[in-house]
This record gives C-alpha cells, sequence and structure tokens, in this order.
C-alpha cells in the first residue's frame, strides 16, 4: 500500500488515531536541518529518525490517509522575519484539530473542538512569536490543502518534497489579522517569553 515496505506500513498501521500519531511524532528528535534545508518525504523521515514540522506533518498525513482520512495540510504563514509552520489536519464529529511537529511547547497538537480550520488557525496567534522579541508574526492561513493531488509515489521518494512544499506555500492563503490592527498587537511579557523559548531538544544533539 503507498508504496510502503512491509516495516514501513507496520509503522503506520500502529498510528490509528491522532493522538497515536502525535505520541509517534514527539518521539521523533526535531530536524534542525544542521546540513541544509530538508523536506523528507515519510520514507525518509522513517531512515532518519527525525523531522521538522512540515515532515512530521507529512507522516500524519499519510497515517490518517491509511486509516480512511483526507490527507490534509495546513499551512500558518508569517512575517517574513519569522518561519512558517505547517500541521496536519483532522476532523472528529464536524470538529477540526491539528497534529503538530516542533520543538517548542507552543504550536503543538490541536484537539478536536474547532468549528474551522480558520479556528485552529486563530488559536496558533498568540503564540506564534520571535522567540527574541515577543513580536506577535503570525499573519496568515491557507485552505486545507489535499495533498491526494500528488498521488502516491511522493510517499515513498528519496529526494526532498520541494515542490509539495512549494505548492503549498503558493496555496490561497488568508489574512488573519484585520486591517488597521497591526499596531494593536502588544508582544508577549517578559514571563511568557521565557515560557516560549523553551525546547525540547537541543541543537548539540547529534540525533537532531
Amino acid at each position: 500500500m503507498f508504496g510502503l515496505s512491509h516495516e514501513e506500513l507496520s509503522v503506520f498501521k500502529r498510528l490509528s488515531t491522532p493522538h497515536k500519531i502525535q505520541d509517534f511524532l514527539d518521539t521523533l528528535p526535531v530536524n534542525l536541518d544542521k546540513k541544509g534545508g530538508t523536506c523528507f518525504s515519510p520514507r525518509m523521515v522513517l531512515q532518519k529518525g527525525k523531522a521538522h514540522c512540515i515532515e512530521g506533518a507529512f507522516i500524519a498525513a499519510v497515517a490518517l490517509w491509511l486509516h480512511g482520512e483526507k490527507p490534509l495540510l495546513l499551512d500558518l504563514k508569517a512575517l517574513s522575519i519569522d518561519y512558517d509552520h505547517v500541521v496536519a489536519l483532522y476532523k472528529k464529529n464536524g470538529y477540526w484539530g491539528a497534529i503538530s511537529k516542533t520543538n517548542h511547547p507552543v504550536l503543538r497538537f490541536r484537539d478536536p473542538i474547532y468549528k474551522s480550520p480558520r479556528e485552529i488557525a486563530l488559536s496558533y496567534f498568540h503564540e506564534y512569536t520571535l522567540l527574541k522579541t515577543g513580536q506577535k508574526t503570525l499573519r496568515s492561513y491557507s485552505r486545507p490543502f489535499s495533498l491526494k493531488r500528488f498521488g502516491v509515489s511522493w510517499i515513498t521518494s528519496e529526494k526532498s518534497l520541494w515542490d509539495i512544499a512549494q505548492a503549498l506555500d503558493e496555496s490561497p492563503h488568508f489574512p488573519l489579522v484585520p486591517k488597521g490592527h497591526e499596531k494593536l498587537i502588544r508582544p508577549l511579557s517578559a514571563i511568557e517569553l521565557r515560557a516560549g523559548n523553551l525546547a525540547e531538544w537541543d541543537h548539540v544533539d547529534p540525533r537532531t
């Protein structure tokens, strides 16, 4: 199935719920791109044993797809001074949730309590900040982005999936900050900044 080997398929078969998928992603060291940017396929993530946000979202999307759900991504786009973030979307009883791979205590898993992808995007707004200054940088979000349009060969590709990343980045996005409200956005306080600067995986860890 999906061109996966028996060993790879056995991993995805165990990831049968959003909770199990998130728990699995949490066991993976974060990919800090020490040797240059990557956009690993699910196969490469399993081989390398590490992932950053879009790579984790690929893993989540394949697991959801294998278990009968839609393989959907949500792109969270920040100001140019910060990084974008990508999560996998899932839906339960008409409500949306998100599965996320990140190195910090924020921008993580979202329970299925949100009425729309916009509500999920808004749930990330307060903590989506520059970790040195506390400036809130999240500005827009994509509509649910289906990976079905790319077939299945990308799942086992040995190359980085920059074409998918670019298509997601160039897909329609919708603003989160009302016109004229930029000046009303307050930076994080000192205690919030301290909490946001916690990191799960250290840059000196060879596994990252």
